[in-house]
């Protein structure tokens, strides 16, 4: 039955990816790319990967695409016809697709038990989360303990990108003799958008800390609550407008909370070093090495989900700040 359903979503995911090809609209395209998103997400969720199904309906779906929104207002809503180049770009996607087709002949079929990695890793990481770090999600533990640097460089990653896309948005547009139009104030006039909005925002936020302080015990993470809280305030600004939510977060909260994500996580490494362990090495923040190893993955857990949040939100403020011109 799974196997059948997840044949289901790989037709619809492909029948979504050519129609986004395919159409001129880029309205449409950003619709049809938030389908595409909430497809992505259902299909990691039959795979067993509910961790990466939640980031990708909170990014994919909800704020990625109000961010396309957001670009969209600034630009036309057709795509400029291209003349040239069009086989090239075809025939590059196509020794690419065969490349990869190719590639999926040495993979393992899903759930072989004889799948290299469930030799010798897999059981390792199983077997040592109990005895090191004595928390049920062995995801966590891998990235959070195990793989820490990994996770260090990712929430780099995110804050430089942010640095970037702040940059490049802060540059004024050229076509000042333009008309500027005005911007309205949300969907505040709107009656159903602010009932159903105003219901959903506590439980979005409310779920949102859920999945950052049960990280240890079910799939969810600082990744996945930064995502979904950003959610939440984006759906706030969108019924309420911009202006109110900046009053409710500032600009500059937004900035030190991506600031800070990044310091806290580097500091609690610098800190295992100060303490006389390695860096990244949670078992001496406590005197019970277990229990510093908790403290540790808690605290870096909080460092990425302040800078995911912040740096969404960032962004997000950033597009909507833009002039609309005409």
């Amino acid at each position: 039955m799974i196997f059948i359903f997840g044949l289901f979503l790989l037709t619809l995911l492909v029948i979504t990816a050519i129609a986004i090809v395919r159409t001129e609209d880029l309205f449409v395209a950003v619709m049809l790319t938030s389908i595409f998103s909430l497809l992505m997400a259902a299909n990691f969720f039959i795979l067993d990967a509910a961790d990466v199904a939640l980031t990708e309906a909170a990014v994919g779906a909800g704020v990625t695409t109000v961010i396309f929104l957001c670009a969209l207002a600034l630009t036309d809503d057709k795509e400029k016809p291209r003349q040239t180049g069009r086989w090239v770009a075809f025939g590059t996607v196509g020794v690419l697709a065969l490349l990869i087709i190719y590639a999926t002949f040495d993979k393992p079929r899903l759930g072989d038990p004889d799948a290299p990695v469930h030799q010798h890793i897999a059981p390792w990481y199983i077997e040592k989360t109990t005895e090191y770090i004595d928390i049920p999600n062995v995801v966590t533990a891998i990235l959070g303990s195990f793989r820490g640097y990994d996770t260090l460089g990712e929430v780099f990653v995110v804050f430089a990108a942010c640095i970037g896309v702040l940059f490049i948005l802060g540059v004024s547009p050229p076509q000042k003799t333009r008309q500027v139009v005005e911007k309205n104030s949300g969907l505040r006039h709107h009656l159903i958008p602010q009932v159903v909005g105003r219901l959903l925002i506590p439980f979005i936020v409310l779920f949102g800390l859920y999945v950052q302080f049960h990280g240890e015990y079910g799939p969810g993470g600082g990744f996945q609550a930064g995502a979904i809280i950003a959610t939440g305030v984006i759906l706030y600004a969108l019924l309420e407008g911009e202006a109110e939510a900046l009053r409710a977060i500032p600009r500059r909260v937004l900035l030190g909370m991506v600031v800070g994500g990044s310091l806290l996580y580097g500091g609690v490494g610098v800190a295992c070093m100060f303490m006389g362990g390695a860096f990244l090495d949670y078992s001496v923040l406590a005197a019970n090495p277990i229990f510093g190893q908790q403290l540790g993955i808690l605290i870096i857990e909080a460092g990425v989900g302040m800078a995911v949040c912040g740096a969404l939100l960032a962004i997000f403020h950033a597009f909507a700040a833009r002039e609309i011109l005409t």
